[in-house]
């Protein structure tokens, strides 16, 4: 795989001290989109290798953490990546929104402070940076005190400790829980054992606000705790419709889980906290509605937002949930829920960011509600529906042909059934509606990444 240098990848053959490593890295942090480095990776874009991986990782991590200004903590992470089989050292950087960011031995000078312009890092001028400077973002959670000072960390050290871990005496410093004055911050309150944070879960009778069935909240505990304890709940609610034919089970959850998971923790690790409101979770009759206060982060467009380019609101958040494995890597959160749900799944408000997650399916009046498998079971015993020994005459012979296509490529479109039977768009789109309704075949999921499902036997053998 041959691949090439932009405006947000770099290659490096080797880490060497000769490298300017903390350059690079500043740039991209000064630059709206971050970026990523590879090292091991010739000028070319060939995979080259990296002689002591282990050992490379470690010495970048720590010239980035003692090399650069403000803190990058939470705001870059190194990871081995294979490129055509070779392991290489992958250098992703977030953009940040403490600019401008600088080499410390320098300041905030020509000499330190770099940003991404084409292929290249290069030095930024004193208008620049000054520019920069005056419009640094300073209310933090970092650099907002916590209304509490006698503060526990029991939880916390707890999760820590299952990854392998260990927090010394000064953890509160290396995690960034205190301001520059030396009390408790706001990220420190929200990871403590007890505070006054509070998630709320909701669940209504029907498609508005209208019929509360529960209210439940998750939280005056650490946050780590509380988003476990909403995904626990979360996993209970995702009942599971099951559709069995003469060949096959086909289980189909409300809602994708990895997706809804992803969706949930960037709600809590970007929720803007400052405005004193947590992220909230809504469970509907015909969906799941996921919120988190503030709008998208100064300097990214919605563009951005939806292509995945990371701008961690809450870095020091970030970095937690990331160190306790929350978070896989930065920037690849967004990437997964896409695969699943499309741009018209989110709503952007003037001071929050909802995502709106449609059911694959609907529970009927009378099935269970306190199980994870539920009715929809076709095809298993008499008088279940069968293959029809004639398709009603209102249906044009086409429906035979499109369960068969159903059958070979779950994920077929409107447009294949069009081209594979030659007939229009309109008629295909009628004969498919009647099909639903007569309950001979399901749409699982959205239009965009969704499947069909035939909801009868095969077709018997003469």
């Amino acid at each position: 795989m041959q691949m090439t240098e932009t405006n947000r990848i770099e290659f490096k053959r080797e880490l060497t001290r000769e490298l300017d490593l903390e350059r690079e890295v500043v740039a991209f942090l000064n630059y709206r989109e971050g970026g990523i480095i590879y090292i091991g990776v010739d000028d070319d874009g060939k995979a080259v290798g990296v002689k002591d991986i282990d050992g490379d990782m470690l010495k970048i991590k720590d010239r980035i953490r003692t090399g650069i200004s403000p803190s990058p903590m939470g705001l870059f992470d190194v990871k081995v990546e294979e490129i055509d089989n070779i392991p290489v050292i992958k250098v992703f950087i977030a953009s940040g929104s403490e600019k401008p960011y600088y080499k410390t031995r320098y300041g905030l000078s020509e000499k330190g402070c770099f940003i991404r312009v084409g292929t290249a890092a290069e030095p930024m001028t004193n208008e620049q940076i000054e520019d920069l400077f005056a419009r640094r973002v300073h209310n933090s959670l970092k650099n907002v005190v916590s209304p509490r000072q006698d503060l526990t960390f029991a939880q916390l050290k707890i999760y820590y400790t299952e990854k392998g871990f260990q927090l010394n005496d000064n953890f509160i410093r290396s995690l960034d829980l205190m301001t520059d004055d030396g009390k408790y911050n706001y990220v420190a309150y929200l990871l403590a054992d007890e505070n006054g944070n509070s998630m709320k879960l909701a669940k209504y009778a029907g498609k508005d606000r209208c019929d509360l069935i529960s209210n439940n909240e998750y939280g005056y505990c650490c946050l780590i705790t509380a988003t476990m304890k909403v995904l626990d709940k979360l996993d209970v609610e995702n009942k599971v419709s099951s559709v069995i034919t003469s060949t096959r089970r086909i289980d189909t959850p409300q809602w994708d889980k990895i997706a809804v998971r992803e969706a949930v923790i960037n709600a809590v690790v970007h929720n803007d906290y400052i405005y004193g409101a947590p992220s909230k979770i809504e469970l509907f009759s015909d969906r799941l509605e996921i919120t988190s206060i503030g709008r998208i982060p100064l300097g990214l467009t919605k563009e951005d937002f939806f292509n995945g380019v990371s701008l961690p609101r809450n870095r020091e958040l970030m970095r937690v949930f990331r160190d306790v494995e929350m978070v896989e890597s930065l920037g690849s959160g967004m990437n997964r829920i896409m695969r699943i749900y499309g741009r018209e799944n989110f709503e952007f408000g003037g001071n929050y960011i909802r995502m709106i997650v449609p059911y694959n399916w609907i529970p009927e009046e009378g099935e269970a509600e306190d199980g994870k498998v539920v009715g929809n079971v076709v095809g298993t015993s008499d008088g279940q529906k069968k293959w029809p020994e004639k398709w009603p005459e209102k249906w044009p012979e086409k429906a035979e042909a499109i369960i068969s296509m159903i059958d070979q490529n779950q994920g077929v479109t409107i447009s294949d059934f069009e081209n594979e039977l030659g007939v229009g768009h309109t008629t295909i789109k009628k004969i498919i509606k009647e099909m639903q309704a007569e309950g001979f075949i399901r749409r699982v999921g959205p239009d965009k990444g969704g499947r069909w499902i035939v909801l009868i036997p095969e077709k018997p053998t003469k």
